[in-house]
């Protein structure tokens, strides 16, 4: 699976500089709200030094990484959902993502005009929540005009989605997220139909100022609501992760690792938090030295359901896996030195595949 995240924020928050610097794709940013109209798409790999690794030991003729892809539609105002600005226009586009990053503004800049006068990032939160709850209620409410005169009909799948229907238009109607309220698993499965933005994990982005980076008493508001929220942020200086994004990867890390100490780009820190967020974990494939392949299954998967992820046949026809753990290839340095070692494992069905698995899957068709 490629991870797809949606950027939402308001205008002149930063969403176009931090999805330039993300996927160096060139979107347009100017200091005037509005200024993304249609949709920017990027996709971007993954970067994962394990795959360089494993790269070098295999020495494969192709290499496939993971991919993230990122989504950034036009800045929310309050009142979007009634038609006020343009983001409103495109959530339809973020609607299938896997979560959405919230890029808050947590920089002053004269040059560069608040939308609402001072920086108050969690005044912003709420108004983005807001607008994404009402969003989702007019989604909600064309659903239930049409499941209820199925219902009335006597309908016993259509009277169950109903119940489900009202009781979230009940929670949208209090400005509550879906994705915070007390829904039980039938509920879930009644809402499986229909695609809810509130609904998304929600990542967070604190996007301070080159001079507040390691010291941002907004930025500390920002984590802290996202930690109260059971959900996580991340501290990034788009315009800088900008202007880096323009130099050489060698030198863009020395320069972070004088300024803040780390040599990690905003990207990295961004898709960590993202899996962390999803709960993800990434394994690799070698296929007898022609391709080595990095793959993104949620935690807990089993073989046969990560076999699918390759292809359907190899779910279908799971015989067992060959396994070794990132780890002990790297030690061992070749696969004949795993083998050698003992370290290649044969797993099957129940097996939960951990992050850094190294999987050969046996099936057949």
């Amino acid at each position: 699976m490629s991870l797809s995240l949606g950027l939402v924020g308001l205008p002149n928050a930063g969403k176009s500089t931090l999805f330039n610097a993300l996927t160096q794709a060139g979107a347009t940013v100017a200091s005037y709200p509005f200024t993304t109209i249609d949709p920017n798409l990027g996709m971007v790999t993954v970067p994962d030094e394990r795959l360089a690794r494993i790269v070098q030991i295999v020495q494969p003729k192709r290499v496939v990484p993971t991919a993230v892809e990122f989504i950034d539609i036009a800045g929310l105002v309050k009142g979007a959902s009634h038609g006020e600005g343009l983001g409103n226009q495109f959530l339809g586009h973020i609607r299938n993502v896997d979560a959405v990053v919230m890029v808050v503004r947590c920089f002053a800049h004269s040059d560069v005009p608040h939308v609402y006068g001072d920086v108050d990032p969690v005044r912003d939160i709420e108004v983005l929540d807001l607008e994404l709850c009402l969003a989702d209620l007019a989604v909600v409410e064309r659903r239930l005009e049409k499941v209820k005169p199925k219902a009335r009909a006597g309908e016993k799948a259509a009277r169950a989605e109903l119940g489900a229907l009202e009781r979230v238009r009940a929670g949208l109607n209090e400005g509550t997220p879906v994705r915070r309220q007390k829904l039980s698993s039938d509920d879930v499965t009644q809402l499986g139909t229909i695609s809810l933005v509130s609904d998304k994990p929600v990542l967070y982005v604190a996007n301070v100022g080159e001079d507040t980076l390691l010291g941002d008493p907004a930025a500390v508001a920002v984590e802290n609501h996202a930690r109260e929220r059971g959900s996580t942020a991340v501290r990034v200086c788009a315009q800088l992760e900008m202007e880096l994004a323009e130099l050489e990867p060698a030198e863009a890390a020395e320069y972070r690792a004088d300024l803040l100490g780390e040599g990690e780009g905003g990207l990295e820190r961004v898709i960590a938090a993202s899996y962390r967020l999803l709960d993800l974990v990434t394994f690799f494939t070698t296929t007898g030295g022609r391709e080595c392949r990095a793959w993104t299954i949620r935690r807990g998967t089993r073989t046969p359901q990560a076999a699918g992820k390759v292809h359907t046949d190899m779910e279908r026809g799971f015989i067992r896996a060959e396994v070794v753990a990132f780890r002990d290839l790297d030690a061992a340095g070749s696969m004949a030195a795993v083998r050698e070692r003992g370290l290649l494992r044969l797993e099957g069905r129940d097996y939960v595949v951990q992050d850094g698995d190294v999987i050969h899957f046996r099936f057949a068709t």
